[in-house]
């Protein structure tokens, strides 16, 4: 048994690796288990994800900007033809 929870209890430092590595690649079954283990007791990992996954979604939004913001008007595409046939 002890076994067992050396096994599925992780170290903080093993969990922050975790935690960034999914954001890279998948977890393997048995690491979802160990990190979900690990958060369920410690509040400073649980918030460390959290803000984690709002850096994420932040910087997701920077490399991939709304298609809304980056559509010109109608006025800007006139003037840039217009600049282009000169």
């Amino acid at each position: 048994m002890k076994k067992m929870m050396n096994i599925l209890m992780l170290s903080c430092k093993k969990a922050t690796e975790l935690i960034e590595k999914r954001f890279v690649t998948k977890l393997s079954p048995v690491e979802k288990i160990q990190l979900k283990m690990h958060t369920a007791v410690c509040s400073k990992c649980a918030t460390y994800e959290n803000q984690s996954e709002i850096i994420e979604k932040c910087l997701a939004e920077i490399h991939q900007p709304n298609k809304e913001q980056m559509k010109l008007s109608s006025e800007r595409k006139e003037q840039i033809l217009k600049q282009l046939e000169k």
